[in-house]
């Protein structure tokens, strides 16, 4: 092909994307239809955004796509009234290209999504952050950008303590709308300190100041039943957890970091162990997470006798950034300055939510000068023989269409480094080239952004809660 070629078909790709982008938006916003592909959501995203996602493909399935293959899809799914469901465009267009044996695309998707089309409108829940630091932002960033879509999870307020500076408001406002490992926020916040309301693209809500969770009535707000999102860490029992039922118009809390008496759930792994009756529930760590999925995956296929987890993670805000005191070992030397070796309790936690792995995993983490995405190195004995070839390729089958996709991302590329997975959705994200298998023993490495992928699983556990995960086509 020559370079005038390349370049034409270049600029009608362009077009054909820029074409998506109402559809894709219109989908969204006037049928609840979550679109992606290959698992890269492609919803308020550039028309960039939108190719690079259908290059994406060619590193998981050895063929390309592009969206000639995919606009006709996203059409069809418009026409057809595809209701309250997340549609994967590329896997579906893969899936017509292999299976399709001759049909028209519309009796194709008429059988794929007949589950989704002219389904009903579940009702919202209303939900309160209590605790606005680094993963209390980016859930209030997720649930806002969910929000357009009119989806069930609904962020009413944010409760934290008054801030001695003047301007506490604006200041909690700034750190919403921009982040230094994130970026700025995707729209516009507007403050209005008289009535403590931050409003973010739409979403009005109201900041309550208070110093315990049973001093609030949330109903004075018009707030009720609400799902409470503890992310201060402050109380990771039942009983302290179960002053949020106190307050008057709260009936759920959960709590972003590992829970002493309560269900440990981590998405995609033992979230059928949520009923309807719990009120109370953890999210368990970033790290558990990160790999308990891919602990489970490989369990389910080759099992394993025993293993050793090591996590090199990020810094985190319990640290000093200078040598001072602290109450815990190491940590209070200078987390931009120096690797730190201390104690993690994901190895340990890993069997309360996979209980097949009750003392078969030991572990130990070191804190390392970045500010965001870790690494977990899994080494694992296991009950079978197998390969890098067989054992890379049961994971990725595993990323891109087992029944934990949302939860394990696979990469292959050979220069990706810690700072590409910052804003990665998945818990966790397998390196496949870094993947040593022999015999019965295997190495896995697996990074994960321990602030957003791991905020990802905790919405998804809000939305199982509250019984409105969209169901996903095509189906795993």
């Amino acid at each position: 092909m020559s370079q005038d070629q390349v370049f034409t078909d270049w600029k009608e790709r362009e077009s054909l994307a820029e074409a998506m982008v109402p559809v894709v938006g219109s989908l969204y916003r006037d049928q609840n239809v979550e679109t992606s592909v290959f698992g890269r959501l492609i919803i308020k995203r550039s028309v960039i955004d939108i190719l690079k996602a259908h290059r994406f493909v060619r590193q998981v399935e050895e063929q390309e796509l592009t969206v000639v293959d995919t606009f006709p899809i996203l059409e069809a799914v418009q026409k057809l009234n595809v209701r309250n469901a997340h549609v994967d465009v590329g896997k579906l267009a893969v899936k017509y290209r292999n299976e399709g044996n001759g049909q028209d695309l519309e009796t194709f998707l008429k059988a794929e999504l007949a589950e989704a089309i002219d389904s009903e409108e579940r009702e919202a829940t209303d939900v309160v952050l209590y605790g606005f630091g680094r993963i209390g932002r980016l859930l209030a960033r997720l649930l806002i950008e969910r929000t357009g879509g009119g989806q069930a999870l609904r962020l009413r307020a944010i409760v934290v303590r008054k801030g001695a500076a003047a301007k506490d408001l604006e200041k909690r406002a700034s750190l919403l709308r921009r982040d230094s490992v994130h970026g700025s926020f995707k729209g516009t916040i507007t403050v209005d300190e008289e009535n403590n309301t931050i409003t973010a693209n739409g979403n009005v809500i109201k900041i309550i100041f208070a110093n315990s969770p049973d001093e609030i009535d949330y109903t004075a707000y018009g707030i009720n039943n609400a799902m409470v999102i503890d992310n201060t860490g402050k109380w990771r029992d039942k009983e302290g957890l179960s002053l949020h039922l106190q307050s008057k118009g709260a009936s759920r809390a959960v709590l972003t970091a590992p829970g002493k008496g309560v269900k440990n759930i981590v998405m995609g792994v033992n979230d059928a162990d949520i009923t309807p009756e719990d009120t109370i529930l953890s999210a368990a760590s970033c790290t558990t997470n990160a790999i308990t999925p891919v602990l489970k995956a490989v369990y389910d296929k080759f099992g394993i006798e025993n293993g050793h987890v090591e996590t090199v993670h990020a810094y985190t805000n319990d640290q000093n950034l200078i040598d001072n005191y602290h109450k815990g070992d190491r940590r209070g030397r200078a987390a931009g300055l120096n690797m730190v070796i201390t104690e993690t309790g994901a190895a340990k936690a890993v069997s309360k939510a996979l209980p097949a792995m009750e003392g078969k995993l030991t572990g130990n983490a070191i804190r390392v000068p970045t500010p965001n995405v870790s690494m977990a190195i899994l080494n694992l004995n296991l009950e079978s023989e197998t390969d890098k070839e067989t054992l890379n390729a049961y994971l990725r089958e595993a990323a891109l269409h087992g029944p934990m996709q949302k939860q394990i991302d696979y990469s292959n590329s050979p220069e990706a480094v810690s700072t590409d997975f910052v804003g990665s959705r998945a818990a966790g994200v397998v390196d496949a080239l870094a993947t040593i298998a022999g015999g019965k023993r295997c190495v896995l490495y697996v990074w994960y952004d321990n602030e957003f992928g791991y905020s990802c699983q905790v919405i998804r556990m809000m939305q199982k809660m509250a019984q409105c995960t969209l169901p996903a086509f095509p189906k795993a």
